[in-house]
Order: structure tokens, then C-alpha cells, then sequence
């Protein structure tokens, strides 16, 4: 056997419309355990993984692509689809596919299905959703499905896994296929009549004693819609529920957060106990790694709830709603709501999000949305969100804290429609903007996948964040204690090589409210947001001599003073502090990626002075506005 046609056995395609189950299958077939890689010449992200090993038989590599609903790329995803299904340049045309299918949405995805076969690729059907449909009494007839496309047929439940091992099964027994044709329609009535042909096909395979059960599904869903997609309502209730996730991420975080917390004090104690007569490598260890490591990590459990919770709304099916509800105000800054997806991702991470605007059809929507996206309130502005709310709201009741956090995201995602509306007036318009999107069935959440897929987000979290604490740490240490290392702590830090450098700017700084020394955590925060709260660890001296690092700094931050005595952490420069991280763009990752994905340097440069200009110009008018009205 050839390398080529080694390579052909060993890999098998999953294909699927978006949020159809493919990526839970794939997480069921592979148990959790892949690499996503871009694809070569390309961008584009997609997963390859092993069948895990406890279904038993041969394994099998699976290469999951992009969402896709036919053989007809429209976007920059879909397009990586076809290339990866007729020509990948590392494995050839995939030999075997597994075609996923939602049951509750079988007429609109059996097309992909019948593409495939007529291409000439050997296919598997998997049918998801299906626990969902047996649950509500509806009957599949899976023997039509399998004489009708002459293949295999299984049913998949992604909430327990069913299922998973007789699909694999199936899969090893499927011959290859051959060299796969592209498809051509002769004209569009033939494309029309297929449609119509394969949806007469889906009102078979459900049809029989239990045929009004679906149509039951879509009532319950429809009648849960009422009020959740309401114009007025719905966006009330959408308020309500992000103020309730945020409020959580406060309230349930409180005891691993004093966990960590206590753990990091402790080690940081017990290091300045060995380091005898205030030992340089003590004091760097301990004042330096610890403290900068525990002031970010604390609230790792923080962005761990929020990215549970927002797992949460997007399996139960909510989350795509709140896309709706936002499509009609979108609309009118010139943005389809379509928009809106790659924004929801950038709640998450700025990079990613970039990334997802692929799948916008047009050139104009897709430089807007990258221009909006660092707008958006990433999970690395939540350390620092938390440290100054907390700080506010210090022993105050949770709701209020997670009130002013779903405040701050809500505005973030007005500033965005605000700086779109502005770009919609500059640049031309060759076409307009449309926005599609299927709405799931409402279900249970998938708990175990869900969570699964929060750790695995958080600990990506912690692995990029971390190499950039210990850089700065290491030189925030070393800026802040020499020259003068053996002087008393007052005097090493004004005179410190930082200290320096720090004053000399400090004017700049001033009229935000702050000294020298946010400022310099300003300016840490370039390369990532939450070095901030690791900067002001290291800067304010935060030592495990506290009963608790978090606690030991929020002490710290209140007895703060500036040269005139006056505190330097009050409402005005807190609040100050809050727009300038909401604007600002602080992330050279972003800046990075804008540059790949716009393909142009001045795109990416433009962005970060404007985001930067901008911030500092209103955080200046927020901070002199309070104080000149006696809100100091």
C-alpha cells in the first residue's frame, strides 16, 4: 500500500452544518483529546484528533472542519471545508465522511448528505439531537434514511455518548472512496428540486404515530420565544441574565478565590522565612513571583464561572437568540447580525474572534467587525475588573459588583455599535449586509462537555498569561528594587530605575488621576491586560505578611496616598481607570492578528492609536468631569 493511500485509510472527515452537534460528536469520538492547527495555506482553524481508545477497534485519525451547509463554499470556512474534503495537501481527499445531521433540523441538512454521495465520497450518517427527539416522543425511520442514501445510519445521543461506538464501527467497515468529482448544477431548477425532494424525504422519516411530536418541539420553543425574542422584553430579560452571571462570578468565586488566595500567602510567607536577613533571592521569589502570580491566578475561578456560564446559554440554545436580539439595533449602524457571533467570541478573546469574522460574506462587514472587536470586554480585562470593583464594592453585597461587570459589557458592546455607525458613514457601501442565523431547539445544557470545554478555555487562559507574568515580574522586581536595594521600601521605590522612569512620565499620568505608579502598570498592561494587577502587586509591595495576598492589596490600594496626601485610589481615578481598560487596546496579540487578518499594516496601527488616543482623552474627561462636579 502507497503512503498516499496509507494516508487516505488512516483519515476520516467530519462534516456538519453549524450547530448541528458536530463539535460535541467530536469531543465524544475523540475523548476531548486533539490539536487545533491552521490549515495549511491558510488562516482557518480546524481539530484533528484520535478516536479515543476505549471504544476498542483500530484507531482512527478524524479531522473535524468548519461548519459548512453545502458543497458550495460562501465563506473563507467553508472554503477550507472543500479544500480539506477534495485535496488536503497532508492526507489527499478524505476517504470515509461522517456526515452530521441534526434530527430536529433534517430537511435543511440532509443537502450536505446528498452532496457528498453524489460526489462520490463514502459516507456515514450520524444523526444528533436524537436523546432530544426520543425525549419528546418523536419516531425516526432510520431504515427509509438508509435505503433511500444506500448507507449507513446511526443515531448519535450527545448527552450520554450513545451510540458513539457503533458509529466508529460502521466507520471501519465503509469501503474508500475514490477520487471525489466537484458538483455542477446544470441549472437552478435542479439545485430547487433536490431541496424539495430531500424535503419531502424528512417529513417521511418523521412521519407515523408520533409524527405531531416535532412540530410539539418547535410550539414549546416558539412559545419560549415569545418572550425571550420580544423587542422590548427579551432584551430586559437578556439584561437580567447577564446581570445574574456576572453577579455569580462574584458570588460563586468567593471560596476557591480565598482558597488560592490563602495558599499563595502561605508559600509566600514561608519563602521569606528561609531567605534570612531580607536575602535578595527571598524577597525577588516570594514579593516578585508569588505575588505577581497570585494576584492574576486568584481570579482565574472568576473567568472559569464566566466561561461556564456562558457555555451554559450558548448549549441550552440562548445564546443565539441574544444574536437576534441584537441583529435589528446592528442593522441600523450598517452591521448584520451575523456580526454578532464573532463580537460574542471576542468576549472571550480578541484573537479568536478576529479569526471567526472569516465567515462574513462581505469585505466591508468583515473590516468593520475586526475594527469593533477590541471593544469587546475580553477575559483578560476580568482580572482587572475585578480587582478595582472589588475595591469599590469591598464588603458590599455580590449583585452589586456583577451589576456595574454587566454594565461595563453592555457598554462595550454600545461603544462598538457607536464606532460602527461612525465607519458605516465613512466607508462606501457596495452591498447590503443580511443576517441568517438557524435557532436551535431549546435543551438541557451538556454538563460534562460544558465544563470540559470551560477548563479547557481557562487553563488556555493561564498558559498564555503565564510566561508574560514571569517576564514582567522579573522586570518589574528588578525596576522597582535597584539601584538602592537595601533601602527602606519608601525610598528603594522612588529611586528605583522604574521609579525613574516613572516620574519622568508621571505628568502624563496625572491628569488621569493616578501616579507614577499605575502608571507604570498602565504601561506593563501593553502586553497584556492583566500584568496591571500583577504590576501594582509587585509596585505596592503586596507581601504574604497580610492575612491574604487579594486582601493584603485592597488594603494596600486604600492606604495609598498621593505626594499631597490625598488617597490615590478614590471613585473618579477607579472609575478613571475602568473606561481607560474598556477602550484601550492593550494586547499585542490583537495587534498581531488584526495585522494577519486585514493583511495590512496601517489597518492594524491605525487601531491601536485611535483605541489608545481615544481611551486616554475620555478616561481624562471621566476622572476631571467627577471631580469638577465634587466627585472626587
Amino acid at each position: 500500500m502507497s503512503a498516499g493511500q496509507e494516508s487516505l485509510t488512516s483519515i476520516v472527515a467530519l462534516v456538519g452544518a453549524p450547530n448541528s452537534g458536530k463539535t460535541t460528536l467530536y469531543n465524544w469520538l475523540t475523548n476531548s483529546k486533539f490539536k487545533t492547527v491552521n490549515y495549511p495555506g491558510a488562516t482557518v482553524e480546524y481539530s484533528i484528533g484520535q478516536s479515543a481508545e476505549r471504544y476498542g477497534g483500530p484507531s482512527l485519525s478524524i479531522m473535524d472542519t468548519p461548519g459548512t451547509y453545502s458543497l458550495f463554499p460562501k465563506s473563507a470556512d467553508e472554503e477550507v471545508t472543500l479544500r480539506a474534503l477534495y485535496h488536503h495537501p497532508q492526507f489527499g481527499h478524505s476517504g470515509k465522511v461522517i456526515v452530521v445531521i441534526d434530527g430536529a433540523q433534517m430537511a435543511r441538512h440532509l443537502l450536505l448528505a446528498k452532496q457528498l454521495q453524489q460526489a462520490g465520497f463514502s459516507i456515514v450518517i450520524a444523526i444528533t439531537m436524537s436523546d432530544l427527539l426520543a425525549k419528546a416522543g418523536v419516531e425516526l425511520d432510520i431504515e427509509l434514511l438508509k435505503t433511500e442514501f444506500k448507507a449507513p445510519v446511526v443515531r448519535i445521543n450527545g448527552l450520554l455518548g450513545g451510540g458513539i461506538l457503533e458509529l466508529l464501527q460502521q466507520v471501519v467497515k465503509l469501503p474508500l472512496s475514490g477520487q471525489p468529482t466537484e458538483l455542477v448544477y446544470a441549472d437552478g431548477n435542479q439545485l430547487a428540486n433536490q431541496v424539495k425532494s430531500l424535503d419531502a424525504l424528512a417529513h417521511k422519516v418523521v412521519s407515523g404515530s408520533k409524527a405531531n411530536a416535532l412540530e410539539m418541539l418547535y410550539e414549546n420553543t416558539a412559545k419560549l420565544d415569545r418572550y425571550l425574542l420580544h423587542p422590548v422584553g427579551g432584551l430586559v430579560l437578556f439584561f437580567l441574565i447577564m446581570t445574574s452571571l456576572f453577579a455569580a462570578i462574584f458570588w460563586l468565586a468567593q471560596p476557591f478565590m480565598d482558597g488560592i488566595d490563602s495558599s499563595f500567602s502561605f508559600l509566600n510567607r514561608l519563602i521569606l522565612s528561609w531567605g534570612a536577613d531580607g536575602a535578595l533571592w527571598a524577597d525577588f521569589a516570594a514579593n516578585g513571583l508569588v505575588s505577581s502570580f497570585s494576584s492574576v491566578l486568584v481570579f482565574v475561578p472568576q473567568i472559569f464561572i464566566l466561561f461556564v456560564g456562558i457555555g451554559m446559554l450558548e448549549s441550552s440554545g440562548y445564546l443565539a437568540r441574544a444574536a437576534t436580539l441584537i441583529d435589528r439595533p446592528f442593522s441600523k449602524v450598517g452591521l448584520s447580525g451575523r456580526s454578532f457571533v464573532p463580537l460574542l467570541s471576542g468576549f472571550a478573546c480578541a484573537v479568536p474572534a478576529m479569526m471567526a469574522t472569516r465567515n462574513l460574506g462581505s469585505a466591508r462587514d468583515r473590516w468593520i467587525t475586526n475594527f469593533i472587536i477590541p471593544l469587546m470586554t475580553c477575559s483578560a480585562r476580568l482580572p482587572v475588573y475585578a480587582l478595582l470593583l472589588t475595591f469599590l464594592f469591598r464588603d458590599e453585597p455580590a449583585w452589586k459588583a456583577g451589576f456595574v461587570l454587566a454594565l461595563i459589557y453592555f457598554l462595550s458592546v454600545i461603544l462598538g455599535a457607536i464606532t460602527a455607525a461612525i465607519l458605516n458613514k465613512i466607508l462606501a457601501k457596495n452591498q447590503k449586509s443580511f443576517f441568517m442565523m438557524e435557532l436551535p431547539l431549546y435543551r438541557s445544557p451538556q454538563w460534562k462537555i460544558m465544563l470540559q470545554q470551560a477548563f479547557s478555555r481557562t487553563m488556555g487562559y493561564v498558559r498564555r498569561a503565564g510566561p508574560t507574568i514571569f517576564v514582567f515580574a522579573v522586570l518589574i522586581w528588578v525596576g522597582t528594587t535597584f539601584p538602592n536595594y537595601k533601602a527602606e521600601q519608601v525610598v528603594k521605590l522612588e529611586s528605583s530605575y522604574l521609579g525613574q522612569v516613572g516620574q519622568i512620565l508621571e505628568p502624563g499620568f496625572r491628569p488621569l488621576g493616578v501616579d507614577w505608579r499605575v502608571g507604570v502598570g498602565l504601561l506593563s498592561a501593553f502586553a497584556a491586560r492583566e500584568v496591571f494587577v500583577s504590576s501594582l502587586a509587585v509596585i505596592f509591595n503586596v507581601t504574604g505578611e497580610d492575612e491574604a495576598l487579594r486582601e493584603g492589596m485592597l488594603t494596600t490600594m486604600k492606604d495609598a496616598k498621593l505626594e499631597d496626601g490625598t488617597p490615590l485610589f478614590t471613585l473618579a481615578s477607579v472609575l478613571g481607570l475602568i473606561v481607560f481598560f474598556m477602550i484601550a487596546l492593550q494586547c499585542m496579540s490583537t495587534f498581531a492578528i488584526a495585522v494577519r487578518e486585514s493583511g495590512s499594516m496601517k489597518f492594524a496601527v491605525a487601531q491601536l492609536v485611535v483605541y489608545n488616543v481615544l481611551a486616554y482623552v475620555v478616561a481624562v474627561g471621566v476622572v476631571q468631569g467627577l471631580r469638577a462636579a465634587g466627585i472626587s
